[in-house]
């Protein structure tokens, strides 16, 4: 193994649902899905450097990722060193994360920390795996692990492991924006799914169809106009909306507002609790983003749980996905991954 000198730096950004259709509950415990989903400019950052001596070490910043045993990076760590096998022992790290994205948002930000350390917990030791084992390494970690590889919009089936990179916008178009609003309430994913599976659902079938039909149009590329038209039917192509709302009763009147505040469909991330909506520039996001500050200060939005996080951002949906710039000397400009099959 060749070890990097430097430390192996990562963007992890944040993902949204456009679309997510729960097609049923599988043999395993998992569902399986059928979800056309898209990084984000909000992202986290993770630096990864080799130790000397000792054992991994995790520092955090920003948003609480929880206990060490239960972080996904330091699962990730793990696997990637179970997959890189004894032949070459692998060094201790020392791991710094600046989370910057709400945590059990419907976001995927722990998925996506996860990504970014199994990739650069590699470069840093100068290792590589094969597509194959890197994917199943990835699936084995979490179900939204494989789609971070993917480097931009992509399908995602089964629990997660199958991912398909799907074109996007046309090339020449400009980015939409999304605003985001996240209750401060954190909802679990486990608990969404057991509510689903206990009857918290829509119209069987409804949302699949209108999935497979975007992801085929995203596929092969659309323009930004025909997108943005499209902004209400993905608003309503999530399948947990139901569920979300039987475990988190005050997502439903929250959106209502949202949608009359605004003036705009009102979709949900995943198994939420993130509202989002879309909007063609980043002043119209902004714009917005400060309106809902405002509501919430006022008291016309309801805010369980205290201030909700309220974040204007751009779909990083153009081929090749590109992700914001990191901040800082440490934090150089890089996408999540490195040019790398998968």
């Amino acid at each position: 193994m060749n070890r990097a000198l430097a430390p192996a730096v990562r963007v992890a950004p944040a993902k949204l649902n456009l679309t997510l259709a729960v097609i049923g509950r599988r043999s395993d415990g998992f569902h399986s899905l059928h979800s056309v989903m898209v990084p984000l400019g909000l992202a986290d950052r993770l630096s990864v450097a080799v130790l000397p001596r000792g054992t991994d070490t995790l520092h955090v910043s920003g948003f609480d990722a929880g206990p060490d045993p239960a972080n996904l990076v330091l699962r990730a760590v793990a696997a990637a060193r179970s997959a890189v096998g004894r032949s070459d022992p692998t060094p201790p790290l020392a791991i710094r994360l600046d989370k910057r994205i709400p945590v059990a948002a419907g976001l995927a930000g722990g998925s996506s920390d996860a990504a970014a350390a199994l990739d650069a917990s590699l470069e840093a030791w100068g290792a590589t795996l094969d597509p194959v084992t890197l994917m199943a390494t990835a699936a084995a970690i979490g179900s939204d692990v494989p789609f971070f590889l993917a480097g931009g919009p992509a399908l995602v089936e089964g629990r997660g492991e199958r991912v398909t990179p799907l074109h996007g916008l046309h090339p020449a178009s400009p980015a939409p924006w999304v605003l985001l609003v996240t209750p401060a309430v954190p909802v679990s994913t486990g608990a969404v799914f057991a509510a689903w599976s206990a009857g918290a659902m829509g119209e069987p079938g409804v949302v699949r169809r209108t999935s497979e039909h975007f992801a085929s149009e995203f596929g092969s590329g659309i323009s930004r106009s025909a997108f943005l038209e499209r902004a209400g039917v993905l608003a309503a192509a999530n399948d947990l909306l139901p569920a979300a709302a039987a475990v988190m009763p005050e997502l439903i009147p929250i959106r209502r507002r949202l949608m009359r505040l605004l003036g705009r469909p009102v979709g949900l991330s995943g198994s939420g609790p993130t509202l989002w909506t879309l909007y063609a520039a980043e002043g119209d996001a902004t714009s917005a983003a400060d309106r809902v500050r405002d509501a919430v200060a006022d008291g016309s939005i309801p805010a369980p749980g205290g201030a909700p996080f309220i974040e204007a951002t751009p779909l990083a949906i153009n081929p090749p996905a590109v992700v914001g710039p990191a901040d800082g000397p440490d934090f150089p400009d890089r996408p999540l991954m490195e040019d790398r099959p998968t």
